[in-house]
């Protein structure tokens, strides 16, 4: 069993940026022949204006414009001006002249996997997470519409490799419904769900877990498709010295509100279904998270207004899974988190990614877990979740 502080589950020294790195094609993982490898949380980026460009033509000037900057970074905005933030722009300068981070180049992004041994990818948006800001709902959700049908074409080039992750509307159970339903009809196995609820279209703050919102959560329930929550909508990138490191640090154990909405929200008591996955932010969260609202429960429930229906770990246990790249505690606590809940990414192409050292990586994963556990983690497990 490895250390988990061995310099082998991290990045060589000299790694450097994505835009700068060589897959590892040579390299045994330890997994046997045939094992799926399924990467839980890659990304890809959209240079194309496609909002522009499918907006009806009276509503076009108030589209959200795609372009790549003088520094050929992917931006997304209005009148020149970008929606992004300085430091997500420094951050993403580092990956996005990537070849296969352009959804426009499928077969960069495959070739890199390929040499790698990743078999199939879940993918996130990048710059088009600037639209869950959009001031106007409508117009959010048309956004959401075109983004949805555009990556729908991007990842029918290659089918059965590739797993888009959609956007719907969260704000009313109408448009909920429709942009559930687009998802089914397009093939999109999961959407994003932000950390942050942003407000109702009257301007009120939304409460994932008030009753105001049980008629969106009863339409996803319903519909059988899996939340996903990501990391990275954090306020950053203030500090003087290494806002980037700063910022990480801090986002990577930004899922605790939600997980609280789920269980002390009474989400799951009412909505039982839903299966939640949470990534790009470990695994080890899960045993403290669980282990502080274990705390909570048993300390605060004279407090109640609306009791629970279980104890916190239950939840966990029976409707929510995480993925990580890079987490050997969290695998020497696999069976406390539960090898059923864990999905092992590459996060391709970002800096906190195993591109360069995947192989390297999965085969951290089964010297710590073993192969049978480790077969799950890598592959299986996220193809449970989404229904591939």
């Amino acid at each position: 069993m490895l250390d988990p502080t061995n310099a082998e589950f991290f990045p060589p020294e000299g790694h450097g940026a994505p835009n700068d790195r060589i897959p590892q094609a040579a390299g045994e993982t330890g997994l046997p022949a045939g094992t799926l490898v399924f990467s839980a949380d890659d990304h890809v980026s959209v240079g194309e204006d496609i909002f522009y460009k499918n907006f009806p033509a009276h509503l076009k000037e108030y589209a959200p414009r795609l372009w790549r900057d003088e520094d050929d970074i992917f931006q997304i905005g209005m009148e020149g001006k970008s929606f992004l933030p300085p430091a997500f722009i420094e951050v993403v300068s580092h990956f996005e002249k990537r070849p296969g981070c352009d959804a426009a180049n499928v077969e960069a992004r495959l070739a890199d996997m390929d040499a790698e041994g990743v078999h199939k990818s879940l993918v996130f948006p990048n710059e088009v997470l600037g639209t869950l800001a959009f001031p106007d709902h409508n117009l959010r959700e048309m956004c959401f519409q075109i983004y949805n049908e555009y990556i729908a074409e991007w990842q029918a080039k290659a089918p059965d490799r590739l797993y888009a992750v959609g956007l719907i509307n969260w704000w009313d159970p109408a448009g909920t419904r429709r942009s559930l339903e687009q998802l089914k009809s397009l093939g999109l196995k999961t959407f994003l769900m932000p950390l942050n609820s942003f407000t109702f279209a009257d301007g009120t703050k939304i409460d994932y877990g008030g009753k105001a919102m049980i008629p969106v959560w009863e339409e996803i329930e319903a519909s059988g498709i899996p939340v996903s929550h990501h990391i990275g909508e954090g306020d950053f990138g203030h500090d003087e010295h290494n806002r980037v490191a700063m910022g990480l640090i801090q986002l990577v154990h930004s899922f605790r509100e939600m997980f609280g909405k789920y269980v002390f929200g009474g989400i799951l008591d009412r909505h039982p279904g839903l299966k939640v996955g949470w990534f790009e932010g470990g695994i080890n969260w899960a045993v403290s998270t669980v282990q502080d609202a274990t705390h909570i429960d048993a300390s605060i429930k004279h407090t109640y207004n609306l009791p629970i229906g279980h104890d916190p770990e239950h939840y966990w246990r029976s409707n929510m899974s995480a993925s990580f790249m890079v987490d050997p505690l969290g695998l020497e606590m696999i069976d406390r988190i539960g090898v059923e809940r864990a999905f092992w990414s590459t996060d391709y192409p970002h800096n906190e990614g195993t591109l360069g050292y995947t192989r390297t990586s999965l085969r951290s994963v089964v010297e710590t877990v073993g192969v049978d556990k480790a077969v799950k983690i890598v592959g299986a497990n996220v193809a449970r979740f989404l229904g591939v």
